[in-house]
């Protein structure tokens, strides 16, 4: 179940229905809400006398109303009741939406196309929570990352596609009435999925329903202030869909005036965006190890900032040809720069968004899950507006679209420069990520048994300087690691050690007071629910053995009995953070390493000779392991 590649979950009933349903609704709201675009665009006289540019602008602003609205009324709803029944009633009523769509379509009604498109906001408003939270219900940590990036690349098809297909349609003799036939039968076909989707128990079914959308959002965006790392993933999340609606909202005219392209033009750019947050997103679960690795974010944050300063660089400075094809286009020189810029922006958005997601799902108590989600989905329409009104100011003074593209990405350099100093968890989950994934070939076993919540001591042989790093990179849950003091206080590596959240520990006779310090923070680390790691043998290993285990974990299992889980670490001894005398050579530079994690023993059981012999028979049996693959 740890390693199962992420496509077999479309075949499993516990996720394949609700991906579909999912896939289908986003597909039908941006069929339909293009659709209308385009009508008010290119055939507004036949609706109304007002200007197309106020209409379409209109279009935008009430599909996101119903978010600001009844965003929290959504995640209450989420919360009380059980999960399919709700995704099966929004599923309903999108087929009554839609047949109002469909009857505004062939009465050429303009009140009725914009109510049918309030209604899908408000659809889709009730849907996020509970796509979200249904999520952690149905599958394994090991498969949440992937997922998500199922549904996130869902998500853009979706885009992408209802985008394309709303275009062909329109531009069809009686376009209307395909779009309306399309629509009907999508909505049908949604609902049938989600007959399908099993069981998801209600998460608080005793929740007081608060009537008050502004005093329950206030109050979810409180609560989830309580864990700051969870507050600023909703903000980080947000600022995603601030970065994306002004490149989105760019596309047509970039296109158009910049580049010299025709419609197709901007078709291409937006499947380049689509097709690279498709890819990152699902790519996201094999660079994560199938667990929630948010050390992803920053490298994601790092690509959106560098590839939107190279689209700068790489766009013209005037046009050769107008009117120019999707292909005529991609002839140009020059050309594809900015279609490889525009793909690894969409790339590095997805290595970005998923894990955010992901981090909200585990760390978020499941009786509030639904409502933080509701609480984001507030900030996302917040945030988009506030970039809508962001590129028309920037745009009214004066400034190119290349130019506003160049701020775009500067401006995610400086909010993500200014997050990561907030919460450098985030950047130190990155660093770690990069230095476990580019200098050890890392496999893990048995991490299964590490409990996902709850608290536990982790056992460890001590084999390298990096072995806090090996582990962390192989654990999906935060980790206090107990250290050697006089480490923990070396210049320049103290806000490191700090940031870890790292309990400093000393020799009784060197310094006590450090010592009794550091058995209360772990003691208090241990009743919060949190996961402690030591290495009991006190010191490296100085011949690649394992060391006497020393009695603090008999000291700190009397104060605090908790489930103990022997781990062993292999390959590093080899590696050049060991005490090695042979590490410089070459053949030892890049090894493989392996942590293995043993059954949980109980605090009766967990004498130091006990633990001691399973790390060293978890150390021998993979030795034997790499001598049979050998």
């Amino acid at each position: 179940m740890e390693n199962k590649n992420q496509f077999r979950l479309l075949f499993e009933r516990r996720f394949g229905p609700f991906f579909l349903t999912q896939l289908l609704g986003a597909f039908n709201d941006n069929l339909y809400k293009n659709a209308l675009v385009i009508l008010v665009a290119y055939h507004a006289a036949t609706y109304s006398t007002l200007d197309p540019n106020l209409l379409t602008n209109a279009a935008a602003g009430i599909f996101i109303l119903p978010f600001l609205l009844f965003s929290a009324s959504a995640g209450q709803i989420a919360d009380k009741f059980e999960k399919s029944a709700i995704i099966r009633t929004i599923k309903a009523v999108e087929i009554v939406i839609v047949a109002i769509a469909a009857a505004g379509l062939f009465l050429k009604s303009l009140p009725l196309l914009y109510a049918a498109l309030f209604l899908l906001g408000l659809h889709s408003t009730f849907f996020g929570p509970v796509k979200y939270a249904i999520l952690p219900q149905t599958l394994t940590p090991a498969e949440l990352v992937g997922g998500n990036g199922l549904v996130e690349m869902g998500t853009f098809v979706a885009i992408l596609a209802g985008t394309l297909v709303a275009g062909m349609l329109i531009a069809l003799h009686n376009g209307t009435a395909w779009v309306s036939a399309l629509i009907l039968l999508i909505g049908v076909a949604g609902f049938l999925a989600s007959l399908a989707i099993p069981k998801a128990p209600a998460a608080a079914a005793s929740l007081a329903f608060d009537w008050n959308p502004l005093r329950e959002t206030w109050s979810n965006l409180k609560f989830a202030r309580q864990n700051r790392t969870v507050f600023l993933s909703l903000l980080g999340i947000s600022w995603f869909w601030f970065y994306g609606l002004l490149f989105l909202s760019q596309f047509p005219v970039y296109s158009r005036l910049v580049l010299g392209g025709n419609e197709h033009v901007v078709t291409l750019l937006l499947a380049l965006f689509s097709i690279g947050v498709a890819a990152g997103s699902l790519l996201c679960e094999r660079l994560s190890g199938h667990k929630v690795e948010i050390g992803l974010v920053p490298f994601g944050s790092i690509g959106l900032s560098i590839f939107a300063v190279d689209l700068f660089f790489a766009t013209p400075g005037s046009v050769s040809r107008i009117d120019v094809g999707a292909w005529q286009f991609l002839m140009q020189p020059g050309a594809w720069r900015i279609a490889l810029d525009l793909f690894l922006i969409g790339l590095f958005g997805g290595f970005y968004i998923v894990p955010l997601y992901a981090l909200i799902q585990t760390r978020c108590p499941s009786s509030h899950r639904s409502r933080v989600i509701a609480a984001n989905n507030i900030l996302n329409a917040l945030f988009m507006i506030v970039a809508s009104g962001l590129a028309w100011f920037v745009l009214d003074a004066g400034f190119t679209i290349p130019q506003l593209l160049l701020m775009t990405g500067l401006l995610n350099a400086a909010v993500a420069l200014y997050i990561y100093t907030l919460v450098p968890e985030f950047l130190l989950r990155f660093v770690d990520w990069m230095l476990v994934h580019s200098i050890y070939r890392l496999k893990t076993s048995g991490i299964a048994n590490i409990p996902e919540e709850g608290p536990a001591l982790l056992v460890c042989n001590h084999q390298s300087l990096a072995d806090a790093l090996v582990v962390t990179a192989a654990c999906r849950r935060p980790i206090r690691f107990v250290m050697y003091y006089a480490i923990f206080n070396v210049p320049g590596l103290r806000f490191i050690f700090r940031s870890m959240k790292a309990i400093p520990i000393a020799g009784a006779k060197e310094a006590p007071e450090v010592l009794d310090r550091a058995y209360d923070e772990i003691a208090a680390a241990l009743e919060d629910g949190q996961l402690v790691c030591i290495f009991p043998e006190g010191q490296l290993t100085r011949d690649g053995e394992i060391g006497p285990f020393r009695p603090g974990v008999t000291r700190i299992l009397a104060r605090t009995p908790v489930p103990v889980v022997p781990m062993a670490l292999s390959g590093l001894w080899r590696s050049i953070f060991s005490r090695n005398r042979d590490k410089w050579k070459i053949a030892t530079l890049f090894p493989a390493v392996s942590l293995t994690a043993g059954p949980a023993l109980s605090p009766a059981a967990a004498t130091p000779d006990a633990l001691h012999a399973i790390v060293s028979s978890l150390a021998a049996n993979d030795r034997t392991k790499k001598r049979r693959t050998a």
